[in-house]
């Protein structure tokens, strides 16, 4: 990656010259199945651009999962800089919402007066606090149902959405057939060292340079950055199904250790949960100090729980 960012070709992207910047757009658009594609900085900024655009009038409202990045780890940006209201629907252990309650969270028009009016659904795939739990593209299908029969558009936060690709056997542009917009990640499961691209029709990536532009994203030669990650795009792919068997034997041998317990079905990609049990001498806290002291870097999410990621193959020695 180092070297393919040394040589990258690199022009002015904020005026769109960047001809490593249009091949990776252009290469993303393909693979994701839609008309165009943006590079920006962080997933953050890929979702909050994706909103902003669906959302495009203060006080709209958008539905999405109680557990979901953009609702709890994404510093409430839809609301702060948007003026966009979330309103949650609670993930089932699996990742996805019912049906049922999307449906229901939808505003009623006629209450235009006094409620925020609804625009968007977002899903997250996979989704990560569930376990990196997978949604299936028959799934996806019925939200996108749901949102196209009320007038309503949906966003994909598809950070991992290659992982989920690989663990369904599915291709990604199949999964996000019926998305409006995708943002999708680089830096996560596929090593590159910055950036996520977001995917969707050529009008709405228009909207969405704009936008980018206005939130510090647009970047000169940012070639550089996208070389990276055409590098992870072609190499890094194939490598994810053996990350994922990695996983399944890491949660099968913590399940083994006295103290601590894996929900061995909730391990589909590249992310392992497991808890301590109660009444162990041990914390969550205490734990993660003492794996830290041997290399090993992993996130408390409580004082009993800990999340292990299988790693990219650029952090692998």
């Amino acid at each position: 990656m180092r070297a393919a960012m040394a040589n990258a070709e690199v022009d002015d992207d904020v005026l769109g010259y960047d001809p490593t910047a249009f091949r990776l757009e252009t290469e993303m658009a393909r693979i994701a199945g839609k008309e165009a594609a943006l590079f920006v900085p962080s997933g953050t900024m890929g979702n909050l651009v994706s909103v902003l655009v669906h959302c495009d009038v203060r006080g709209s409202e958008v539905i999405l999962g109680d557990n979901s990045h953009i609702h709890i780890y994404e510093n409430g940006g839809i609301s702060t800089i948007g003026g966009v209201h979330p309103r949650t629907v609670k993930n089932n252990n699996d990742g996805t919402m019912d049906i049922d309650l999307i449906e229901a969270a939808i505003r009623d028009p006629r209450g235009e007066l006094v409620y925020p009016t609804t625009r968007l659904i977002c899903l997250e795939n996979t989704q990560a606090n569930c376990g990196g739990r997978c949604l299936s593209a028959e799934y996806i299908d019925r939200v996108g149902e749901v949102a196209k029969k009320h007038g309503l558009k949906l966003h994909i936060d598809g950070a991992r959405i290659f992982n989920a690709s690989v663990a369904l056997g599915v291709p990604v542009h199949r999964l996000l057939q019926a998305a409006d917009s995708v943002s999708i990640c680089l830096s996560k499961g596929l090593g590159a060292p910055v950036g996520s691209v977001i995917v969707g029709s050529k009008s709405f990536i228009a909207k969405a340079k704009r936008l980018r532009k206005t939130l510090g994203g647009g970047m000169r030669q940012v070639g550089i950055l996208c070389a990276a990650a055409l590098v992870a795009l072609h190499e890094n792919v194939g490598k994810l199904e053996g990350d994922h068997k990695k996983a399944k034997v890491l949660a099968d041998g913590l399940n083994q250790i006295k103290g601590l317990k894996v929900d061995i079905t909730s391990v589909e990609t590249n992310i392992v949960y497991f808890d301590i049990v109660e009444g162990s001498n041990i914390t969550a806290e205490k734990l993660c100090k003492n794996l830290e002291e041997h290399g090993i870097l992993v996130m408390p999410e409580s004082s009993s729980k800990i999340r292990l990621v299988s790693p990219p193959p650029n952090f692998r020695k």
